[in-house]
Protein backbone atom coordinates (compact mmCIF):
# COMPACT_ATOMS: atom_id res chain seq x y z
CA UNK A 1 0.00 0.00 0.00
CA UNK A 2 1.25 3.70 -0.71
CA UNK A 3 1.73 5.56 2.60
CA UNK A 4 -0.45 8.45 0.56
CA UNK A 5 -3.11 6.09 0.33
CA UNK A 6 -2.79 4.96 4.11
CA UNK A 7 -3.36 8.71 5.03
CA UNK A 8 -6.26 9.26 3.34
CA UNK A 9 -7.70 6.04 5.00
CA UNK A 10 -6.80 7.28 8.36
CA UNK A 11 -8.64 10.96 7.84
CA UNK A 12 -11.72 9.15 6.55
CA UNK A 13 -12.20 6.69 9.57
CA UNK A 14 -11.48 9.38 11.81
CA UNK A 15 -14.27 11.12 10.15
CA UNK A 16 -16.77 8.31 10.37
CA UNK A 17 -15.55 7.38 14.26
CA UNK A 18 -16.23 11.18 14.93
CA UNK A 19 -20.10 11.40 13.53
CA UNK A 20 -20.85 7.70 15.18
CA UNK A 21 -19.63 10.15 18.44
CA UNK A 22 -16.68 8.40 19.43
CA UNK A 23 -13.56 10.12 19.97
CA UNK A 24 -9.98 8.67 19.96
CA UNK A 25 -7.65 9.03 22.54
CA UNK A 26 -5.20 12.13 22.08
CA UNK A 27 -2.38 9.78 21.21
CA UNK A 28 -3.99 8.77 17.76
CA UNK A 29 -3.25 12.57 16.94
CA UNK A 30 0.38 12.82 17.70
CA UNK A 31 2.69 13.36 14.53
CA UNK A 32 5.75 10.83 14.36
CA UNK A 33 7.99 13.19 15.99
CA UNK A 34 6.06 14.21 19.11
CA UNK A 35 5.59 9.86 18.95
CA UNK A 36 9.34 9.67 19.01
CA UNK A 37 9.91 12.61 21.71
CA UNK A 38 7.36 10.47 24.11
CA UNK A 39 8.72 7.18 23.03
CA UNK A 40 9.89 6.74 27.02
CA UNK A 41 6.53 7.79 28.92
CA UNK A 42 4.43 6.29 25.80
CA UNK A 43 6.37 2.86 26.52
CA UNK A 44 3.34 0.83 27.31
CA UNK A 45 1.78 1.94 23.54
CA UNK A 46 4.18 0.94 21.90
CA UNK A 47 5.31 -2.23 23.95
CA UNK A 48 1.37 -3.65 23.39
CA UNK A 49 0.57 -2.00 19.98
CA UNK A 50 -1.83 0.70 20.69
CA UNK A 51 -3.02 2.74 17.84
CA UNK A 52 -3.36 3.19 14.07
CA UNK A 53 -3.56 0.22 11.96
CA UNK A 54 -4.21 -0.33 8.51
CA UNK A 55 -4.22 -3.66 6.73
CA UNK A 56 -4.70 -5.01 2.78
CA UNK A 57 -3.30 -8.87 4.17
CA UNK A 58 -0.61 -8.34 2.19
CA UNK A 59 -3.13 -9.14 -1.14
CA UNK A 60 -2.76 -5.56 -2.57
CA UNK A 61 -6.19 -4.99 -3.06
CA UNK A 62 -7.56 -2.76 0.00
CA UNK A 63 -10.81 -2.31 -0.93
CA UNK A 64 -11.52 -5.81 -1.60
CA UNK A 65 -9.31 -7.14 1.10
CA UNK A 66 -8.71 -5.54 3.78
CA UNK A 67 -9.38 -3.97 7.40
CA UNK A 68 -8.92 -0.56 9.47
CA UNK A 69 -8.37 -1.01 12.81
CA UNK A 70 -7.18 1.34 16.04
CA UNK A 71 -6.52 -0.83 19.24
CA UNK A 72 -7.43 1.59 21.97
CA UNK A 73 -6.33 -0.34 24.86
CA UNK A 74 -4.47 -3.47 25.22
CA UNK A 75 -3.03 -6.12 28.22
CA UNK A 76 0.58 -8.25 28.37
CA UNK A 77 0.49 -11.63 27.16
CA UNK A 78 2.44 -12.12 30.68
CA UNK A 79 -0.91 -10.63 32.41
CA UNK A 80 -3.11 -13.41 30.95
CA UNK A 81 -0.48 -16.27 31.66
CA UNK A 82 -0.67 -15.18 35.18
CA UNK A 83 -4.47 -14.75 35.22
CA UNK A 84 -3.97 -11.36 36.77
CA UNK A 85 -3.48 -7.81 35.78
CA UNK A 86 -4.47 -6.18 32.81
CA UNK A 87 -6.12 -9.12 30.33
CA UNK A 88 -8.56 -7.43 27.79
CA UNK A 89 -7.93 -5.57 24.89
CA UNK A 90 -11.15 -3.02 22.86
CA UNK A 91 -9.96 -1.57 19.29
CA UNK A 92 -12.09 0.28 16.89
CA UNK A 93 -12.69 -1.32 13.30
CA UNK A 94 -13.95 0.08 10.33
CA UNK A 95 -14.80 -2.63 7.29
CA UNK A 96 -15.82 -1.12 4.25
CA UNK A 97 -18.91 -2.44 1.75
CA UNK A 98 -18.36 -5.33 0.83
CA UNK A 99 -14.29 -5.82 2.20
CA UNK A 100 -13.20 -8.87 3.23
CA UNK A 101 -11.39 -9.51 6.70
CA UNK A 102 -10.63 -13.04 5.67
CA UNK A 103 -11.34 -16.67 7.13
CA UNK A 104 -8.94 -16.54 10.39
CA UNK A 105 -9.36 -17.75 14.12
CA UNK A 106 -7.09 -17.10 16.96
CA UNK A 107 -5.25 -19.83 19.89
CA UNK A 108 -5.55 -17.73 22.44
CA UNK A 109 -8.06 -14.58 22.30
CA UNK A 110 -11.93 -14.72 22.89
CA UNK A 111 -13.78 -11.46 21.31
CA UNK A 112 -16.90 -9.51 21.12
CA UNK A 113 -17.68 -8.35 18.03
CA UNK A 114 -20.18 -5.57 18.04
CA UNK A 115 -21.66 -3.39 15.13
CA UNK A 116 -21.20 0.04 16.67
CA UNK A 117 -23.42 1.39 13.85
CA UNK A 118 -24.20 2.16 10.14
CA UNK A 119 -24.83 -0.75 7.78
CA UNK A 120 -25.44 -4.73 8.21
CA UNK A 121 -22.05 -6.47 9.43
CA UNK A 122 -21.96 -10.05 7.84
CA UNK A 123 -19.82 -12.68 10.09
CA UNK A 124 -19.04 -15.89 8.28
CA UNK A 125 -18.83 -18.93 10.76
CA UNK A 126 -17.11 -22.30 10.32
CA UNK A 127 -15.80 -24.44 12.97
CA UNK A 128 -12.33 -26.49 13.82
CA UNK A 129 -11.67 -29.66 13.60
CA UNK A 130 -10.22 -32.11 16.85
CA UNK A 131 -6.01 -30.05 16.06
CA UNK A 132 -8.46 -26.28 15.73
CA UNK A 133 -7.60 -26.18 11.98
CA UNK A 134 -10.60 -24.99 9.72
CA UNK A 135 -13.02 -27.73 9.15
CA UNK A 136 -15.05 -26.91 5.87
CA UNK A 137 -17.83 -29.37 7.71
CA UNK A 138 -17.88 -27.92 11.02
CA UNK A 139 -20.57 -25.98 12.65
CA UNK A 140 -20.39 -24.86 16.45
CA UNK A 141 -22.27 -22.59 18.88
CA UNK A 142 -21.26 -18.93 19.45
CA UNK A 143 -23.13 -16.13 21.60
CA UNK A 144 -25.19 -13.17 20.22
CA UNK A 145 -25.54 -10.83 22.45
CA UNK A 146 -25.23 -13.17 25.23
CA UNK A 147 -27.63 -16.08 23.50
CA UNK A 148 -26.96 -19.21 22.63
CA UNK A 149 -26.65 -19.55 19.32
CA UNK A 150 -25.53 -22.75 17.42
CA UNK A 151 -24.56 -22.36 13.87
CA UNK A 152 -23.81 -24.53 10.53
CA UNK A 153 -20.75 -24.46 9.02
CA UNK A 154 -20.28 -21.63 6.56
CA UNK A 155 -23.31 -19.64 8.07
CA UNK A 156 -23.63 -15.99 8.19
CA UNK A 157 -25.01 -14.28 10.82
CA UNK A 158 -25.88 -10.66 9.82
CA UNK A 159 -25.69 -7.88 12.23
CA UNK A 160 -27.49 -4.58 12.98
CA UNK A 161 -26.38 -2.01 14.89
CA UNK A 162 -25.91 -2.80 18.23
CA UNK A 163 -25.56 -6.62 17.74
CA UNK A 164 -22.75 -8.66 18.74
CA UNK A 165 -21.22 -12.39 18.46
CA UNK A 166 -18.97 -13.51 20.84
CA UNK A 167 -16.11 -15.73 19.17
CA UNK A 168 -14.06 -17.91 21.48
CA UNK A 169 -10.62 -19.80 20.01
CA UNK A 170 -11.03 -22.11 17.58
CA UNK A 171 -14.29 -20.09 16.52
CA UNK A 172 -13.32 -19.57 12.49
CA UNK A 173 -14.57 -16.68 10.82
CA UNK A 174 -14.65 -13.89 8.14
CA UNK A 175 -16.73 -10.33 8.17
CA UNK A 176 -17.63 -7.56 5.63
CA UNK A 177 -20.05 -4.84 5.74
CA UNK A 178 -23.32 -5.41 3.41
CA UNK A 179 -25.27 -2.54 2.23
CA UNK A 180 -22.49 -0.09 3.30
CA UNK A 181 -19.50 0.72 5.65
CA UNK A 182 -19.39 -0.56 9.56
CA UNK A 183 -18.12 0.35 12.69
CA UNK A 184 -17.01 -1.82 14.35
CA UNK A 185 -15.81 -2.57 18.06
CA UNK A 186 -14.09 -5.52 19.57
CA UNK A 187 -13.43 -6.53 23.00
CA UNK A 188 -11.46 -9.38 23.66
CA UNK A 189 -8.76 -10.76 25.71
CA UNK A 190 -5.35 -9.75 25.50
CA UNK A 191 -4.19 -9.26 21.76
CA UNK A 192 -1.44 -10.47 20.07
CA UNK A 193 -1.78 -9.53 16.20
CA UNK A 194 1.82 -10.59 15.54
CA UNK A 195 1.70 -14.65 16.67
CA UNK A 196 -2.31 -14.75 17.53
CA UNK A 197 -3.73 -14.51 14.23
CA UNK A 198 -4.31 -18.18 12.64
CA UNK A 199 -5.57 -17.76 8.67
CA UNK A 200 -7.32 -20.37 6.51
CA UNK A 201 -4.96 -18.96 3.24
CA UNK A 202 -1.24 -18.22 3.07
CA UNK A 203 -1.58 -14.28 3.71
CA UNK A 204 0.18 -11.68 5.59
CA UNK A 205 -1.14 -10.07 8.67
CA UNK A 206 0.23 -6.85 7.57
CA UNK A 207 0.65 -4.53 4.61
CA UNK A 208 3.96 -3.66 2.89
CA UNK A 209 3.71 0.22 2.48
CA UNK A 210 5.32 2.17 -0.45
CA UNK A 211 6.85 5.17 1.18
CA UNK A 212 5.79 7.77 -1.69
CA UNK A 213 4.84 10.60 1.47
CA UNK A 214 5.61 11.03 4.99
CA UNK A 215 2.94 9.48 7.08
CA UNK A 216 0.39 11.48 9.01
CA UNK A 217 0.59 8.99 11.95
CA UNK A 218 2.22 5.92 12.60
CA UNK A 219 1.24 2.64 12.19
CA UNK A 220 1.63 -0.18 14.97
CA UNK A 221 3.66 -1.49 12.52
CA UNK A 222 5.84 1.54 12.17
CA UNK A 223 6.77 1.14 15.75
CA UNK A 224 10.14 -0.99 15.92
CA UNK A 225 11.38 1.27 12.43
CA UNK A 226 10.73 4.91 13.95
CA UNK A 227 10.62 4.25 17.86
CA UNK A 228 12.41 1.42 19.19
Amino acid sequence: MKRSEINDILLSADDMIRRHGFALPPFAYWTPEEFRAKADTARHLIDTRCGWDITDYGAGDFQGMGLFLFTLRNGLLSDLQKGGGMCYAEKLLISRRDQISPMHTHALKAEDIINRGSATLVVELFGSDDNGAFAEDRGGTVWCDGIRRDFAPGEKLRLAPGESVTLRPGDWHAFWGEGGDVLIGEVSTVNDDETDNIFRDPIGRFATIDEDTTPAHLLVSDYASWLG
